[in-house]
């Protein structure tokens, strides 16, 4: 079978790393990323000696590349031409100006968590609604909480049945580099309830979630708390055994020296990912209690690079490569390390 060609829109914090993620899945081919502008993603891309082609999308001037001697493959309407799927993660409203395009060239596109749900056919999780991405033109993928967070209600709910979640985001306020939000010893509330669990029921209807969301100064992570309650009471040793049993879960404790959100970066650098990533999300075994019939835990949030995991699985699904979840999210894992 020929490899399925995919191509990013917009190389920065997501597409970076969506870029990698498609590079390393052996039956798909990065045909290229497109971008406006030379920015600091880009330079490093030729600095490493440009191990992905670069095309340029409308409005972009060629003569600032030129003028830096990065090579320029085409425009986006050229690279669009050249794959059978767009991973779109221009900023939000972009995409949806995008689709036109795509639409025009009868190609498929996954939209990332900053669109709005109605840009796509199915609000998608590799977990969760696999089979409802099947063969679909457009899929959207949730944010990076949202991700994470399904990940973990989804591994209960399979196991033991989950009724309904109560969830807080303390949520790191940028990204590392962005110095358009400025929170400096502040803590900062939204309005309840929060999107995440709200998306998170359109995602699994069968589960009543509501959430509150603190944003604070901080930019490597996130950290939710859960409050689950399953269809029969479900243990910390139950929890534990389903948590330990997911690749896209990895189970740590304090004592072990996860203190925090910028423990798991730390050891994410240490493990030698590239930028610090880590596809999976963290779990405190120490915070697994139970109160009452419910069961409450804390997971972290690797919010850079969460996502690329669904999305891969979110190709697989738009492009029919396997045909269930289980199938499609063990090649995803195998061909990016994860749970090796």
């Amino acid at each position: 079978m020929d490899k399925i060609k995919v191509g990013v829109a917009g190389y920065g914090t997501i597409g970076q790393r969506l870029a990698d993620g498609v590079a390393l899945q052996k039956d798909m081919e990065l045909v290229g990323v497109a971008d406006l502008a030379p920015t600091l993603a880009v330079r490093a891309l030729y600095e490493k000696g440009m191990p992905y082609s670069l095309y340029l999308v409308d409005g972009a001037r060629k003569e600032a590349f030129d003028e830096l001697g990065i090579p320029v493959a085409g425009t986006f309407a050229e690279l669009v031409d050249s794959v059978d799927i767009m991973l779109d993660s221009s900023p939000g409203g972009i995409g949806a100006k995008n689709k036109e395009l795509y639409e025009k060239k009868g190609v498929k596109a996954i939209f990332q968590g900053g669109e709005k749900n109605s840009v796509a056919d199915v609000f998608f999780h590799g977990y969760a609604n696999y089979e409802k991405g099947l063969g679909m033109d457009y899929l959207k993928l949730t944010s990076c909480n949202t991700t994470g967070l399904i990940r973990a209600v989804d591994c209960l709910d399979r196991s033991y049945g989950v009724e309904k979640v109560a969830i807080t985001i303390i949520r790191r306020v940028a990204d590392p580099g962005d110095y358009h939000r400025g929170l400096t010893n502040a803590l900062q509330m939204d309005k309840a309830p929060s999107h995440q669990a709200v998306d998170l029921m359109t995602i699994m209807p069968h589960i009543d979630a509501t959430g509150i969301l603190v944003h604070t100064p901080v930019t490597h992570g996130h950290i939710i708390t859960v409050l689950a309650t399953g269809k029969k009471k479900i243990t910390k040793e139950m929890a534990l055994e389903a948590f330990r049993k997911h690749p896209r879960i990895r189970v740590v404790s304090i004592d072990e020296g996860f203190q925090g959100n910028a423990s798991f970066f730390k050891y994410a650098r240490d493990l030698g990912r590239p930028r610090g990533d880590m596809y999976e999300i963290g779990l405190w075994e120490d915070s697994i209690v139970e109160s009452g019939d419910d069961v409450m835990f804390a997971i972290h949030i690797p919010q850079e690079s969460v996502t690329i995991p669904e999305t891969m699985d979110g190709i697989r699904a738009a492009c029919r490569m396997q045909d269930t979840g289980a199938g499609a999210t063990e090649k995803t894992n195998g061909y990016l390390h994860i749970g090796s």
